[in-house]
């Protein structure tokens, strides 16, 4: 039986509790943070000891989106460009920021799978306003609906291209929020027509395999609930008015925006429809804290099963299909978009 979640580990080598906990419970996948990731040897010998922990070869995820928001980190990985950086080329020549955007995450689907990466949470699909916090900011591919759903297509294929699953974030959209949803719960006060904007550009992307959801209450569909434990944002708003079918899962579990312990935040997140809790321990540096933490975690998920089950595999099948593609003749061009970027072929 796999577990609905994906857990952490809280540094670059896998623990003998970690493997335990993994061997018993079993989660459907397991993010890489900063804190785990040294070097590509050791990174390649950690998803190594996971797989050898739970005796099969697990989807491994790790949040690479370029810009500010890298677990892989220069120099001992290439810095990749803000979503902002595309939307700049873009501006001036669509087919040319579209190119770029395609080819960075196709470079960054080639960095992680050769570590047994596969999937990616990335692109950020949010439109921020003026005045709202800038936790979103230039990770945006733009502000409006069609720039941004253009640009984080072409990361999709890009990343797809080189066998990696993309994750939309943050789904119905965070780029309204005026706090960060990692210390308190933002309240989104827009009206629905307004709020139109901000679903329209991930319904342009419903066919993306996974979506993370945003830890944010829209006051014009269900007051102070977060989304992640909204029947309403997900069941109404998620599925149907956007039309996303694909995996959808959790942001971190740990993040302040949520009330409770961690078992009922995990609870209320299946019950309100999320197929997979994430948990990355983010806040936490001491291992035994956040051993505790997975467990309670691990505890609270139930059996990856059903249309969840189904999403997950389609998702998975991407890391069974990556195309022929000259590293060295990509990293090339790409650094005629980006000369100031560090790259390494």
């Amino acid at each position: 039986m796999v577990k609905a979640c994906i857990l952490s580990v809280s540094g670059p080598e896998l623990t003998k509790e970690e493997a335990a906990l993994f061997a018993a419970e079993q989660p459907w996948g397991v993010i890489l943070m900063g804190r785990s990731c040294v070097s590509r040897k050791q990174v390649h010998n950690l998803v190594d000891d996971i797989w050898n922990a739970m005796n099969r070869p697990c989807l491994i995820f790790i949040d690479q989106e370029g810009g500010r928001v890298a677990r892989l980190k220069a120099p001992e990985w290439p810095l990749f460009p803000r979503g902002q950086d595309y939307a700049n080329i873009y501006a001036k020549d669509r087919e040319r920021g579209l190119s770029a955007a395609w080819l960075g995450h196709r470079l960054i689907a080639a960095e992680l799978a050769a570590l047994s990466i596969h999937a990616d949470c990335a692109p950020v699909v949010d439109l921020p306003v003026p005045g709202a916090h800038d936790v979103i900011g230039d990770r945006a591919f733009g502000t409006d609906p069609e720039t941004v759903a253009a640009l984080a297509g072409a990361a999709l294929k890009g990343l797809a291209a080189g066998g990696v699953a993309g994750v939309i974030k943050h789904i119905p959209g965070h780029g309204r929020s005026m706090a960060d949803s990692h210390m308190e719960l933002p309240r989104v006060t827009a009206s629905a027509d307004e709020l139109a904007k901000d679903f329209d550009a991930f319904a342009r992307l419903a066919d993306a395999p996974m979506a993370m959801t945003a830890h944010i209450s829209y006051d014009a569909f269900d007051a102070n609930v977060p989304a992640t434990l909204s029947k309403v944002m997900i069941q109404d708003v998620i599925r149907k008015r956007i039309g996303f079918d694909g995996l959808l899962m959790t942001d971190d579990l740990g993040m302040q925006a949520l009330g409770g312990s961690l078992g009922e935040r995990g609870h209320a997140a299946i019950a309100a429809g999320c197929d997979v809790l994430l948990h990355c321990s983010g806040f936490l540096s001491d291992p035994a804290a956040i051993l505790a933490e997975m467990r309670e975690v691990a505890e609270a998920a139930p059996e990856l099963a059903g249309k969840a089950l189904a999403r997950g595999e389609r998702a998975e099948a991407l890391s069974t299909h990556q195309q022929d593609f000259d590293i060295a003749e990509g990293w090339d061009t790409f650094r005629a978009y980006f000369p100031q970027l560090v790259g390494a072929a």
